[in-house]
């Protein structure tokens, strides 16, 4: 009963990596599809891709953690998130599972990379740590790194 009470999170891989979004962010998640690129668009944007007759956006989590791009595999995924009024998909590597975590943890301060701007905190289940994601910084946020 006590899982019941616990927030619930959809676990994704990404470069070997675990991470999670609020399950109420989540809309659903599908099989790659045919992307349409758009010129001179962010970096990380891989361009648009046509969800049930709607033009949406596909953002990589790859690229948008400044890490470098490989082929998509039979695991790759399209999580589509919904951005106010619109929908937005975001490429994983693949998707794990829905969790719950019986403790979660602010970030260590002192953690390096572009990915660590977008966690939010730190999921542990027995062993293994999940970092969770906040889907807000990942669609708006382009503070530059250098």
């Amino acid at each position: 009963m006590a899982d019941v009470l616990q927030p619930q999170f959809v676990e994704i891989g990404i470069a070997g990596e675990r991470y999670a979004f609020p399950i109420e962010d989540i809309r659903e998640i599908i099989k790659i599809q045919q992307i349409t690129e758009i010129p001179n668009s962010k970096p990380y944007l891989l361009g648009v891709f046509n969800l049930r007759g709607t033009v949406a956006p596909v953002v990589s989590l790859r690229k948008r953690f400044g890490l470098p791009e490989i082929p998509f595999t039979p695991s790759s995924r399209i999580v589509i998130v919904s951005d106010k009024e619109a929908l937005v998909g975001l490429v994983v590597d693949q998707v794990h599972q829905v969790i719950s975590f019986p403790d979660i943890q602010p970030p260590p301060e002192k953690t390096g990379g572009r990915e660590k701007r977008y966690v939010v905190g730190i999921g542990k289940n027995g062993s293994e740590l999940v970092g969770l994601l906040k889907l807000e910084r990942i669609l708006y946020d382009d503070t530059n790194y250098g």
